[in-house]
């Protein structure tokens, strides 16, 4: 399966919800600790990657996610507490169309509304989420009740007001953008929670991965236990990802370097584990037009797609990007 060689080391990717064949990866330099960032617009092939577009930033790019209504915009999340709106189909001169600069640290998590696709969320090491339409100049609203950054932030899949916020304070705290305060809060792990998902089949049930390893599996109805804890992970877990396929699939990944997938539903929920990033794997997504495929980036400059129950490193050597 094709990989393709960054020159910057990876912080993330994104399938398109529009074409089957292009991803997005956002990477920074310096391990994301100080330099420039860049997003990379890529092109799939059965054996290879291209590049036909990419966008420089002053500051390490953190998160990226695709319009659900257009399919040439663009956000990205980066280190100067920005986030950018980038058209693939503008000329290089008119990019970003507008940098949003209300987060004073860094945007680690973005997420498109794929209910009302007008609006979309970032979280930040500030402590707060916002929430932004395109035709404003300024946030709607700053959602601030954590204590600590926010890692995570993501939409439920049914409700277009409700959204999940996970962070470094040990809680995922449940809004509904109606609503005043939050609505839930979730005591979820006794270390920092880096990453939270929505079921796409149960919008009652949400996964937690914190730097405790662990992933857990919670009914928002009744969150004093999780429906389960899956164990698997050497270190902390950075990203989980429901599968759009199957209620219960779930992919991660973690700076164990691995990438597995699990079935919470079963006893012996790891299903799989793919080990071929030699630095921390620190993004992961799945593909909403191609059942079963994956992709990946981390630390070792390197994305890998792959179609999941193959082998990741089979193929030619990475290209160059």
């Amino acid at each position: 399966m094709p990989r393709l060689k960054l020159p910057f080391h990876g912080y993330t990717v994104k399938f398109s919800p529009f074409y089957e064949h292009r991803l997005a990866v956002g990477t920074s330099q310096n391990f994301g600790i100080l330099g420039n960032g860049r997003v990379h617009i890529l092109d799939l092939a059965a054996t290879n990657i291209s590049e036909p577009l990419s966008f420089d930033t002053a500051d390490g790019v953190y998160d990226v996610s695709w319009s659900e209504s257009n399919d040439n915009l663009l956000i990205s999340g980066t280190g100067d507490g920005s986030v950018k709106i980038w058209d693939l189909a503008a000329p290089p001169s008119a990019n970003p169309l507008r940098s949003l600069h209300e987060h004073s640290r860094e945007v680690h998590s973005l997420d498109y509304n794929p209910v009302r696709r007008d609006s979309f969320i970032s979280a930040a090491w500030d402590d707060t989420v916002k929430l932004w339409t395109l035709d404003r100049p300024a946030s709607v609203r700053t959602f601030k009740e954590h204590a600590y950054c926010v890692y995570s932030a993501a939409w439920n899949p049914r409700h277009a007001d409700v959204f999940a916020s996970a962070s470094g304070d040990c809680t995922v705290r449940v809004w509904d953008v109606r609503e005043p305060a939050s609505t839930i809060i979730i005591p979820g792990h006794e270390f920092e929670i880096l990453t939270c998902d929505w079921n796409k089949y149960n919008d009652c049930v949400i996964a937690t991965g914190s730097v405790d390893k662990s992933i857990r599996v919670w009914d928002v109805r009744s969150y004093r236990v999780p429906i389960c804890v899956m164990n698997g992970h050497g270190y902390a877990v950075r990203k989980v990802r429901f599968s759009p396929h199957h209620g219960s699939f779930i992919a991660s990944c973690s700076y164990d370097m691995s990438v597995c997938c699990w079935d919470y539903q079963l006893e012996d929920a790891l299903v799989s584990r793919y080990e071929h990033h030699t630095e921390f794997a620190v993004g992961l997504d799945m593909s909403v037009l191609v059942e079963g495929l994956l992709a990946s980036t981390g630390w070792d400059q390197l994305v890998y797609v792959w179609q999941h129950g193959s082998d990741p490193m089979a193929g030619p050597p990475p290209m160059m990007g």
